[in-house]
């Protein structure tokens, strides 16, 4: 068996200096849309937009904690630590969740340490949760859990682990917003250090079961959590507090998703589906929380 549950838990952590800037925290804003907001009759240039892509007036989205430093000690790089060899055209990232301490600066410099915290086996998959946790000279900045599939390698009668699902929420959603996903966004995305050629290459793209590229999950990811922003929290990005969704479906490059939002106690439900097949589930199970 390619995966040893053991060894990969007990493994020593990664640890690696990572450092960002400006100009990484602008282009990852760009790879998710921004200054493309189609509510807006001048999208580009809108104050709303311009505090994601105008250096003076810059904030930084917490899901940039997904790619900054390029997300170093990174996923691919956990998918080679004691205990895992795994074939990349197997492997599917299942979900995402993060854990933000304090605002992200738009120039940074800390310390990763990137660990597999926990090993599930789903029967015809195995789950590997990788962790990350960042700080700088002032502490804990962030914490990711990335969990990610790999398929065919489970079976081996270890512990399933918890459930993700939640019970879906009830009522009209609080907003609904369309947001278009250009043609070249996985090359743009793919900028910010997930280079996965999953996401550009159509020859891998068949190998790995589809018959073109696949928007990165983590982009989907980073869309919607600035429409939460956007649409329901005042454009504060101080205010999200943890993140965390299921990557319930693929997008494809030129497709639409439309995001609906339910406003909770401190909390904002999101479901986010492919408008061109359906409303076909991408995201599942998806909270913002937030002061």
């Amino acid at each position: 068996m390619p995966i040893d549950a053991a060894k990969a838990v007990a493994a020593e952590p990664r640890t690696g200096e990572i450092s960002w800037s400006a100009k990484d925290v602008q282009l990852y804003h760009l790879g998710i849309g921004a200054g493309a907001d189609p509510d807006k009759d001048s999208p580009a240039t809108d104050p709303d937009e311009l505090r994601y892509t105008l250096e003076s007036r810059l904030q930084v989205l917490p899901s940039f904690a997904t790619v900054a430093g390029s997300g170093s000690p990174g996923v691919i790089s956990g998918l080679s630590m004691p205990g895992v060899d795994v074939d990349l055209a197997r492997v599917l990232h299942g979900g995402q969740s993060l854990d933000v301490h304090r605002p992200i600066p738009a120039e940074g410099r800390a310390t990763a340490t990137g660990r597999i915290a926990a090993v599930y086996d789903k029967g015809k998959a195995a789950v590997l949760v990788m962790r990350t946790e960042v700080a700088d000279a002032e502490g804990p900045l962030w914490t990711n859990d990335a969990q990610i599939f790999v398929r065919g390698e489970g079976g081996w009668g270890g512990d399933r682990g918890p459930s993700a699902r939640l019970e879906p929420p009830t009522g009209e959603p609080d907003r609904t917003v369309e947001r278009p996903i250009r043609p070249d966004q996985a090359l743009l995305y793919r900028l910010s250090g997930d280079y996965n050629p999953l996401h550009a290459d159509p020859e891998f793209a068949k190998l790995a079961g589809f018959d073109k590229p696949i928007l990165h999950g983590l982009c989907t990811y980073g869309i919607t959590l600035k429409a939460v922003v956007d649409t329901l929290l005042g454009g504060d990005v101080t205010r999200v507090r943890s993140y965390t969704t299921r990557f319930a479906g693929v997008v494809f490059p030129g497709e639409t998703l439309r995001i609906r939002m339910w406003r909770q106690e401190g909390a904002v439900r999101v479901a986010v589906g492919a408008v061109d097949r359906e409303d076909a589930p991408v995201l599942a199970d998806t909270v913002v929380q937030h002061s």
